[in-house]
């Protein structure tokens, strides 16, 4: 999307600023509101969030439902909440997956294969576009740690670079 998003504003960086925020963070667009999830976003919030006056907001909208491809898109966004920020409160772990190429194929499927054999219970995959983040990484929480012993055999796991536990 990083690279899409720049053609529909050219000549509009503070627009396309305001786009890829809604476009991170789920919000949607719907008769001319912004939503993330039910919960209606003020053009002021969100101008403030991506540093824009609220007009610039509300003319990024207007560009968004002007164009059928953009309008498809901010429709369909949904938000999604990222357990790892509440893990340790749960009594979860995560693991934080370095990518040497975060565009190969195969790295969640490896992971989630060493932890399952672990015998450990994944509750959340998320992994980053690299089209959307500079330095995307796999999160992977966990309902209990993994065994030490399997930490060697998520290392060598085709794609990744580093572990992170937290």
């Amino acid at each position: 999307m990083r690279r899409k998003l720049p053609e529909h504003f050219i000549g509009y960086p503070s627009q396309e600023k305001v786009a890829r925020l809604m476009f991170r963070y789920g919000m949607r667009i719907a008769d001319g509101r912004v939503y993330c999830g039910d919960v209606e976003v003020s053009d002021s919030a969100l101008g403030r969030a991506a540093k824009v006056d609220r007009r610039i907001v509300r003319s990024t909208l207007a560009r968004i439902e002007g164009n059928p491809e953009l309008n498809d898109l901010f429709t369909r966004l949904r938000p999604m909440a990222l357990l790892a920020s509440v893990a340790p409160v749960m009594g979860w772990s995560v693991l934080e997956i370095v990518p040497t190429n975060a565009s190969a194929p195969g790295i969640l499927a490896d992971v989630s294969t060493v932890i399952a054999e672990a015998g450990v219970s994944i509750r959340q995959a998320v992994v980053d576009d690299p089209d959307l983040t500079d330095e995307p990484r796999l999160l992977v929480v966990t309902e209990g740690p993994v065994p030490p012993e399997y930490i060697p055999s998520l290392k060598r796991c085709r794609g990744v670079d580093s572990i992170i536990i937290h």
